[in-house]
């Protein structure tokens, strides 16, 4: 079982070099937030942080599978880091103007699991000693600057609200990453306290669902505050549980995974095969609508399970692609696909999740 060979090479040989040509803002040293379907330009104003962090973990793969010049860019998103991103304090500011400098210099969780993601995704690009300095640096800049006293961390600093646990699911994946590239134990020893918090208060037992908002004591908000069920995010834990489970010698949630899934399967799915964005948590329907990234999460649960779940995902997610390399970020609830700028950011998932099937394949 293996990716489907469309699929595959979509991503390395029109994704990849696609954003590459024109994502990269070679000039200015940085990366586009986003790129016209029409035009491949740039529309916005401003770079993120987290599109730096995913640029890099994205073409860190890349020049795994040997996509020229995929090495050049991680170097440039990894300078970005160090010499504009980085703070004095440790951490990492929000948001920049186009010319470096910063307009937003919060700390933020969501996006500080990204750059730790992206170091550990550029060791296999560039020499690890020095990634793995800063990632330890990171690490105990969110261990002690940013853990919150009735458990998990801040959104940010200054602290905000309501909580997610969206951050600490990126901060999941991103510690099991730095464990397999660094080979520290804290890393994992850290990410198993993240998988023993969502035991205990992000998964909903008596629906079997992911919470995503909460109060300052991680209760979830009631409801309308409490948002939407996200499949995507149920699938995105499953394939982290699954990580965990091989890297830590044994499966802590499988009850847990087990509700997300069987959730996931009876009210996730539109009647056109794709991942709704999102349900209430009796799995009544909030909308027709289906982004792109939850399309690509869903790939890699479905990966778990086996070839017919795997081939429904992949026909799924194929319905989103471009064949120059771009794509349609969501398909409308009257079932059309828009025709906004293709988001940088959805990169990361797309080869997150090829990448993975491929490899598992």
């Amino acid at each position: 079982m293996g990716v489907r060979h469309d699929l595959w090479s979509w991503l390395t040989r029109q994704a990849w070099p696609c954003w590459l040509a024109h994502g990269v803002d070679w000039q200015a040293r940085a990366f586009h937030e986003s790129l016209d379907l029409g035009s491949k330009r740039c529309p916005a104003d401003h770079r993120r942080l987290r599109v730096v962090a995913r640029q890099v973990y994205s073409f860190s793969l890349a020049h795994r599978h040997g996509i020229p010049r995929a090495a050049e860019a991680v170097e440039l998103g990894l300078d970005f880091l160090r010499r504009t991103a980085r703070q004095p304090d440790g951490g990492y500011a929000w948001r920049f103007a186009l010319d470096g400098r910063v307009i937003d210099d919060r700390r933020d969780l969501y996006d500080h699991a990204f750059v730790l993601l992206a170091l550990s995704a550029a060791s296999g690009v560039l020499p690890a000693a020095p990634l793995r300095a800063m990632a330890i640096e990171l690490d105990d800049f969110i261990e002690h600057r940013m853990t919150h006293a009735e458990g998990g961390y801040l959104e940010s600093l200054p602290p905000a609200l309501p909580r997610r646990q969206n951050p600490h699911m990126h901060l999941l994946e991103a510690r099991l990453a730095a464990y397999e590239a660094f080979g520290d134990a804290r890393f994992l020893d850290a990410a198993t306290r993240l998988v023993a918090l969502f035991r205990r208060k992000f998964y909903q037992p008596a629906t079997g669902t992911l919470a995503e908002f909460y109060d300052d004591d991680l209760r979830p908000l009631p409801a309308p505050l409490a948002g939407p069920v996200e499949p995507g995010h149920h699938c995105e834990w499953l394939w982290l549980l699954d990580w965990h489970a091989r890297l830590a010698g044994g499966h802590v949630a499988l009850a847990q995974a087990g509700g997300l899934q069987r959730f996931v399967a009876r009210f996730g799915l539109l009647p056109d095969g794709t991942l709704r964005d999102g349900v209430a948590p009796d799995g009544t329907p909030l909308s027709d609508s289906a982004r792109l990234w939850p399309q690509a999460e869903r790939l890699k649960a479905a990966a778990l399970q086996g070839p017919a779940a795997l081939a429904a995902a992949e026909a799924a997610l194929a319905t989103y692609l471009r064949a120059d390399g771009l794509w349609h970020e969501r398909r409308l609830a009257n079932g059309e696909l828009s025709q906004e700028a293709a988001p940088a950011s959805s990169l990361y998932h797309l080869s997150c999740a090829l990448d993975f099937v491929a490899r598992r394949g």
